[in-house]
């Protein structure tokens, strides 16, 4: 048996896997190949799509399927298909033409099975252009016929921000959906029920791992969820203070090699899984 056998190590990218450069340190890559030699299923679970996470599956090659859109799916690169998602009702564009028509500075973009729409841009959706594997596709969001995944909408400013959260709350169809500001810029409509700890959950339960052999990482408003329901829950030291307060434990900061220390940790005995 291997020291690793059984666990599933789950971590978030941005501010926790990535420096702020938005780099993967050699300490962090040398780490999870060796929890990876040693039995462990290593992966992440990301408020991104699966089409904008390649660069990431090749760098670090995880041993289990990736968890995306905020916990919304679960999506297998080696069979090139979702294992598990969650879908939005037609009736989420009945708030995207709310936001499109009364705040006509915010960006957003539609999130389908296997494509990105941009269907409003500004300064704040220019990384999410960046990142596209393939030149992104611009149309009306009244042009979009495919089934929805998530709406990410994007913020220029705080006042933007509250306007928007304002807005989207006192919808008659609020309590349809859930909402989560998953980044400073990003604010996201997603189907009911859907969070990176349900993600981890359908991955757990798609893996044959016990939750209480889970361990999860993260750093933003996003991350409690999984963070709360893994076995092991850190946050790293960058962390906003809520996501600290529900972790298990408070490692080191995204540029200290935070998933290392973590792996560290677990190979000393330091944590027991």
């Amino acid at each position: 048996m291997k020291k690793f056998d059984g666990i599933l190590f789950c971590t978030d990218i941005d501010g926790t896997l990535y420096n702020d450069d938005k780099t993967i340190s050699d300490d962090n890559l040398q780490a999870i190949e060796y929890f990876k030699s040693e039995g462990g299923l290593f992966t992440f679970i990301t408020g991104r799509h699966h089409i904008v996470s390649g660069e990431i599956y090749n760098a670090i090659k995880p041993n289990a399927p990736i968890g995306c859109l905020n916990g919304g799916g679960v999506y297998d690169y080696k069979k090139g298909e979702f294992l598990w998602c969650k879908t939005l009702p037609q009736s989420a564009m009945e708030l995207v033409r709310e936001v499109h028509e009364k705040l006509p500075a915010i960006g957003y973009q539609l999130n389908v099975e296997n494509n990105i729409y941009f269907c409003r841009n500004n300064k704040a959706m220019e990384y999410l252009r960046s990142v596209m594997p393939f030149p992104p596709v611009d149309c009306d969001y009244s042009d979009v016929n495919d089934t929805i995944l998530k709406v990410v909408f994007a913020v220029e400013t705080e006042n933007e921000m509250s306007a928007l959260i304002d807005l989207l709350n006192i919808h008659p169809m609020a309590d349809d959906f859930d909402f989560i500001r998953s980044d400073l810029e990003y604010y996201e409509i997603l189907p009911k029920g859907t969070s990176k700890g349900i993600g981890l959950k359908k991955l757990a339960e798609l893996m044959g791992i016990d939750m209480k052999k889970t361990v999860a990482v993260g750093d933003y408003d996003n991350d409690i969820s999984m963070i709360s329901v893994a076995g092991t829950g850190y946050a790293v030291a960058n962390a906003k203070d809520n996501v600290k307060a529900v972790a298990d434990y408070v490692t080191a900061s995204n540029n200290e090699h935070a998933i290392a220390k973590i792996i560290d940790d677990i190979d000393s005995g330091k944590v027991l899984i």
